[in-house]
């Protein structure tokens, strides 16, 4: 392309006035949408504040939160160690160790013998949620996780399964049967207080 062609636009910068150089009409213009916001939180006008923890947050029903490993109508773990859930975890944070299910299992061939998850490395994605072929794994709507050290935030199977006592009766399995007629398919999170018992092993 050649400079003379007539193609080509020529832009020129525009030439700024005296306050534009100055820059204060930028200034009050930013400030007066500050003051805005300030005026509309001091007359209570479209607060968001939540005062937690006297006021729990509802989060949306698709939140994902803390993990659970969810039991079959025998009490058993539904997982079945096909590891498709660490495989799809972009974050590398599930470790699962599988074993020969017991001869009195007759519907599946091996079971998790070890299911750890580390909530500090994890993301919360949801893929292995996805991934997961028989509904084992599913993050609930738990948000106030808190641990003392790095070891309290390594769940293994035995605080997984115990998520699922607490949040089972809450926020039912999604997928664990198709709904009866007139149900909707939907389930409303209802967040549970995330206590400090059987999670501090």
């Amino acid at each position: 392309m050649k400079a003379d062609d007539p193609n080509v636009k020529r832009v020129t910068p525009p030439v700024l006035t005296w306050s534009e150089k100055t820059y204060l009409p930028q200034i009050l213009g930013g400030l007066l949408v500050t003051g805005r916001h300030i005026l509309g939180a001091a007359l209570g006008k479209g607060a968001v504040t939540v005062q937690y923890p006297e006021e729990q947050h509802v989060p949306s029903p698709n939140y994902r939160g803390v993990h659970r490993l969810n039991k079959d109508d025998q009490g058993r773990v539904k997982c079945v160690a096909c590891m498709l859930c660490a495989t799809a975890c972009p974050a590398h944070c599930i470790d699962i160790v599988g074993a020969t299910a017991p001869d009195s299992w007759p519907d599946r061939e091996k079971y998790c013998e070890s299911f750890v998850i580390d909530e500090l490395r994890c993301i919360y994605c949801g893929m292995c949620e996805e991934a997961c072929p028989v509904e084992a794994i599913e993050l609930t709507g738990l948000y106030d996780l808190t641990g003392l050290s790095r070891q309290q935030m390594i769940f293994d199977k035995a605080k997984l399964l115990s998520v699922f006592d607490l949040t089972k009766d809450a926020e039912p399995m999604r997928y664990n049967s198709p709904p009866a007629p007139g149900v909707p398919t939907s389930t409303q999170v209802i967040p549970t207080k995330f206590t400090s018992g059987p999670f501090d092993q």
